[in-house]
C-alpha cells in the first residue's frame, strides 16, 4: 500500500477545516474541478483563502490516495506557504495566476525543504539536494504553494522490463480514477492522478518519452510537453538530455498554459538547452494565444496508422472522427489519411536507436546528478543496483528485477555506436514527421491517443493532450495536437478552441473502502 509522509497535526488541521467549512464550497464558489481563473476570481472576493484551499486538498488527499496511490509525500510546509501567500495578498494589489494556487510536483523533481526526491525508489530516501530545481524556484518566485510529491513509474520505467507502468517501490501500485482496471500510465501517473481527481489544482510532470502525454490520456487531464529546452532540467533527476522535458499536467489547458508561462525560460545551469529554445518564448508569453477562435484558418493532418490501431472496433474512433468535424467546423482545414515515411522504425525503440542511446545518456547522467547531491545514500547507477539487490523485499527486486539499470551500467559513455543511433534519430524525425509537416504545410498534427508521443520524443518536439472522451468502459482518451519545435502558440491556440468546443473532459467516479 502506498502511504502519504504527512504529519498527524497538518491531516488533523486539514479534518478540522473540512469539517467547519463545506467542502465543496466556500461561499458561492465550488472547489471541486475550479480553475487558477476561478480560485484567483474567489481569493478577490475574500470568498476563500489559499490556506483553506491547501486543507481542502489535504482533506481530498487523505480521503482518497490510500485508494489511489498518486500522492508520496506532503509537503510539512505547504499551510505555512498558504499563510505567506494569504498575509501579501492582504498588502498587495498585483500578484501572478499561480500566487497561492497549490502545486504537486513529480517526485523527481528536486526540492531544497524537508520532502525526499527519488524517483519512487528507496534508494534515494534521505537525499539532500543542493538547491530547488530551477521550474520550482520559478513557481516559488511566482508564490505557488508547493503541495507535495506525486508517485511515478520508478526510475521513469528505465530499471526494468518487467516492471508495472503504475508502480513504484515507495507508493505502490496506482490506480486509474476512472477505471480500476485501467492503465493510469507512466511515469506521470500520480500528477495526472491528482489533478483529476481534484487532490490539487495543478501539477507538474516530466517526460522523455510519453510520460506526459500517455497519463494525462488515460486519465482525463491536459498534459503540454514543451520543446525540449523550453523548460530547464537542472535539479530533476535525468534519463536524457536530449530528450528531457518537464511540463504542466492540469484539468485545462487555461491552467496549463497559465503554468507554462511560469515555468520557461534560460536557466545557466542547463544553458545550452534553455538559451537555444529561449528564441521561442513569444513576448507576453504564452496566455495571449488562449484563443477562442484559435482554430480557424489552421491546416492540421492526421496520420490513423498506426495511430487508431489501438482503437480497433471501439467508439473511440467514431468519437475521433466526429471531433475532427468539430475542427472543420471551427474553421480549420483537415487533411486526413496522411502517412509517415519509416514510421514502423520511428516507433520501435531499437529500429531507431533510442534504446541504446538511452541506456547510455541515462548512466552518464544519473551519475552527474547523484555526484551533485549534497547527501545521498547511493553515489552512482552501480550503487543503486546493489541497493536493490540488498532489499529485495523494499524494492521488490526479485519480483521485477532491474535489468534496464544493469544493462545502463555496462555502458561506457557516447561512443560510435550511440552517435551513429542519435544521427538515425534526426534523419528519420527530418525524413518523417518534419517531412509531414512542412510538405502539406501543417500547424499541427492531430492523433487519437498518446502512441504518438515516440515520435515526437525522439525529436524533441511538443505536444498537447487535451480529454476527447470515453470508451464504451469509461476508459479516458485523448487528442493529441503535436508541432514542430517552438509551435506552441498554434498548438495553444488549437487545443484551447477545440477544449472549449467539445468540453469533453468529466470529473471521475470511482469507488471508496467505507473506512475511508
Amino acid at each position: 500500500m502506498g502511504r502519504v509522509k504527512v504529519s498527524l497535526s497538518v491531516l488533523l488541521l486539514a479534518l478540522v477545516w473540512s469539517l467547519v467549512n463545506p467542502i465543496h464550497t466556500c461561499s458561492d464558489f465550488n472547489i471541486i474541478e475550479a480553475t487558477i481563473q476561478d480560485i484567483q476570481a474567489s481569493f478577490t472576493r475574500n470568498d476563500l483563502s489559499s490556506k483553506q484551499l491547501v486543507d481542502f486538498y489535504l482533506h481530498q488527499i487523505h480521503s482518497l490516495n490510500p485508494t489511489l496511490r498518486a500522492v508520496l509525500e506532503i509537503n510539512p510546509h505547504a499551510r505555512d506557504q498558504a499563510d505567506e501567500a494569504d498575509n501579501e495578498r492582504r498588502q498587495l494589489q498585483s500578484l501572478g495566476m499561480l500566487h497561492g494556487i497549490p502545486v504537486l510536483l513529480k517526485d523527481s523533481i528536486g526540492t531544497k525543504d524537508k520532502m525526499n526526491t527519488t524517483a519512487g525508489s528507496y534508494a534515494l530516501v534521505g537525499s539532500k539536494v543542493a538547491r530547488d530545481a530551477h521550474v520550482v524556484k520559478k513557481l516559488r518566485d511566482a508564490g505557488a504553494v508547493i503541495l507535495g510529491k506525486a508517485s511515478l513509474t520508478e526510475w521513469y520505467g528505465s530499471r526494468s522490463s518487467l516492471m508495472p507502468d503504475a508502480w513504484c517501490a515507495r507508493g505502490g501500485f496506482a490506480v486509474n480514477p476512472y477505471v480500476e482496471w485501467g492503465n493510469p500510465c507512466g511515469s506521470s501517473y500520480g500528477s495526472a492522478i491528482s489533478v483529476a481527481t481534484n487532490m490539487v489544482a495543478v501539477s507538474l510532470g516530466t517526460e522523455t518519452d510519453g510520460s506526459i502525454i500517455c497519463p494525462a490520456d488515460h486519465n482525463s487531464v491536459v498534459g503540454i510537453k514543451p520543446t525540449v529546452g523550453l523548460t530547464s532540467r537542472a535539479g530533476v533527476i535525468p534519463i536524457s538530455p536530449r530528450q528531457d522535458t518537464i511540463g504542466p499536467i492540469c484539468r485545462t489547458v487555461a491552467d496549463a498554459v497559465h503554468v507554462l508561462d511560469v515555468i520557461v525560460g534560460v536557466d545557466p545551469r542547463d544553458y545550452e538547452a534553455t538559451a537555444s529554445a529561449a528564441k521561442f518564448i513569444p513576448p507576453g508569453g504564452y496566455k495571449q494565444f488562449l484563443n477562442t477562435e484559435g482554430l480557424k484558418g489552421k491546416k492540421v493532418g492526421v496520420v490513423r496508422k498506426p495511430f487508431l490501431n489501438p482503437y480497433n472496433k471501439s467508439i473511440a474512433i467514431s468519437i475521433f472522427d466526429h471531433h475532427l468535424n468539430v475542427l472543420r467546423e471551427r474553421g480549420a482545414t483537415v487533411l486526413d489519411n496522411l502517412e509517415i515515411e519509416n514510421i514502423s522504425t520511428i516507433l520501435d525503440p531499437f529500429q531507431s536507436g533510442e534504446a541504446i542511446v538511452l541506456l547510455a545518456e541515462f548512466k552518464l547522467s544519473i551519475n552527474n546528478y547523484l555526484q551533485e547531491l549534497l547527501f545521498s545514500p547511493v553515489r552512482s547507477l552501480a550503487e543503486i543496483i546493489e541497493f536493490n539487490f540488498k532489499y529485495p523485499d523494499l524494492e521488490m527486486t526479485n519480483e521485477y528485477g532491474q535489468d534496464y539499470l544493469i544493462a545502463s551500467e555496462m555502458t561506457s559513455g557516447l561512443g560510435h555506436e550511440e552517435n551513429e543511433a542519435v544521427e538515425m534519430m534526426e534523419q528519420i524525425s527530418q525524413n518523417g514527421f518534419e517531412k509531414l509537416m512542412k510538405e502539406n504545410q501543417l500547424d499541427a498534427l492531430v492523433t487519437l491517443g498518446s502512441d504518438v508521443s515516440m515520435m515526437l520524443a525522439i525529436g524533441g518536439y511538443p505536444a498537447i493532450t487535451v480529454p476527447a472522451g470515453y470508451d464504451s468502459q469509461g476508459m479516458p482518451f485523448g487528442i493529441c495536437f503535436g508541432g514542430l519545435k517552438g509551435t506552441e502558440p498554434k498548438l495553444i491556440e488549437i487545443a484551447y478552441d477545440f477544449e472549449q468546443a467539445t468540453r469533453a473532459r468529466k470529473p471521475p467516479t470511482f469507488y471508496l473502502p467505507e473506512e475511508i
